[in-house]
């Protein structure tokens, strides 16, 4: 048996609770047991064809080489007019850097800055990662819980108690994975405002849902509400979930040139570049027409709107309509200290996302995992009848609890 034993940075850290939560739920398909999965935060639709032959033609042009580490200048160029196009935004071809996924660029933000304990405040409920990430690279997560009444976002106030003299980062994700709360212009405003009087907090933007948005308002982001504060955000995106491209592993960022430039060096060191053929296939869906994202949004927003009123007429289950993203997030108080068929008493949400998979087979994801409890995620990127189903059996588990 071999005497390997893992660097201390792997055992400070856990498995990503959602990665874990999908491989159980194959893993009992595969097993024969019959499971609606709705724990993947992945587009159902394929890739779009005009995008996939973009992909084609560049490998056809013999573009499979090694790219510069900040990705194709046609990318870069790419990400730059979009930001132009939707948000009103301009950044130079140095202020921007490409990864293998936005998740690489996350993780590469913090290895370039945090150390020492640095504190990094991350409301909650937070996407699973973003604690594992900062503890990972020696920095101390700062969790800050954002209620429901609160529509599940950080408040201006709750923000300013945070910041401490050790604060190096506020994460701010909007639409958020898991609530698919998102901040209106105003709400970040407020929030812009406190952090102008603490100009040694940096604030990591990640907008990787912005696109995927149901709300009558524009989309925006911090840099657009409050533009004193570029120098000091780094917008995180990507084509994964907008252009249903998760597999082809594209992200980027924007931000001040000393950290991008930063980010670039490590990336030299790690991976070299990301796919040529994959950043060929994202330059063409940014700069293409946008007719699938249109639709795609469209879809998802009836699911949503299907969803959240099954869920609300669930005696015990409520559900907040998210602004964007792809999931929602009941409260699930209601069925806390009753009892399943079996006699279990339903003491947690983690206890009760088990005894959906176990007594009905629906795998979700106990809001725990996220920060906040009693609640549980859902994804509604999948199809519509694969929703109707989950709705089903969730409905008949909770009318079975005593």
């Amino acid at each position: 048996m071999s005497n390997f034993v893992p660097a201390s940075r792997v055992s400070r850290i856990k498995v990503s609770p959602s990665t874990a939560a999908s491989a159980r739920a194959r893993e009992l398909k595969a097993a024969g047991r019959d499971i609606v999965d709705l724990t993947v935060g992945e587009p159902d639709f394929d890739t779009p064809e005009n995008i996939k032959a973009a992909a084609h033609a560049a490998i056809d042009r013999g573009e499979t080489k090694y790219t510069p580490v900040n990705g194709t200048p046609a990318l870069r160029k790419a990400i730059i007019s979009d930001y132009q196009r939707r948000l009103g935004l301009s950044y130079r071809d140095s202020e921007i850097c490409v990864g293998g996924g936005a998740k690489q660029i996350l993780f590469l933000a913090l290895m370039a800055s945090v150390e020492n304990d640095a504190e990094v405040i991350i409301p909650a409920p937070y996407w699973v990662s973003y604690p594992d990430m900062v503890i990972a690279n020696e920095g101390k997560p700062i969790i800050v819980e954002c209620p429901q009444d609160k529509g599940f976002k950080l408040t201006p106030e709750a923000l300013e108690a945070a910041i401490t003299p050790k604060t190096q980062w506020l994460i701010l994700n909007t639409p958020s994975n898991p609530t698919g709360a998102a901040y209106t212009r105003a709400e970040l405003e407020a929030l812009g405002k406190v952090l102008l009087r603490h100009p040694h907090v940096f604030v990591l933007s990640d907008d990787i849902y912005d696109q995927v948005w149901f709300e009558d308002e524009p989309t925006t982001t911090l840099v657009a509400a409050i533009p004193a504060l570029k120098d000091r955000v780094l917008l995180t995106n990507g084509v994964s979930k907008s252009y249903a491209m998760t597999g082809w592993r594209i992200g980027y960022a924007a931000g001040p040139e000393p950290l991008i430039a930063a980010i670039n060096k490590l990336q030299s060191q790690m991976s070299s570049c990301p796919s040529s053929v994959s950043q060929a296939a994202a330059a063409y869906a940014l700069t293409a027409e946008q007719t699938f994202v249109t639709n795609s949004v469209k879809v998802y927003k009836d699911r949503r709107d299907y969803a959240c009123a099954r869920l609300n007429a669930i005696p015990g289950l409520s559900c907040l309509a998210p602004a964007g993203a792809f999931y929602l997030f009941p409260n699930c108080a209601g069925v806390i200290g009753r009892r399943t068929p079996e006699g279990k008493v339903i003491e947690s949400d983690l206890d009760f996302v088990l005894y959906l998979l176990d007594g009905v087979g629906v795998a979700a994801l106990q809001g725990a995992a996220y920060g906040l409890s009693p609640y549980f995620r859902l994804s509604i990127a999948t199809s519509m009848d694969m929703i109707k189903a989950g709705c089903d059996r969730i409905e008949a588990a909770v009318a079975a609890l005593e």
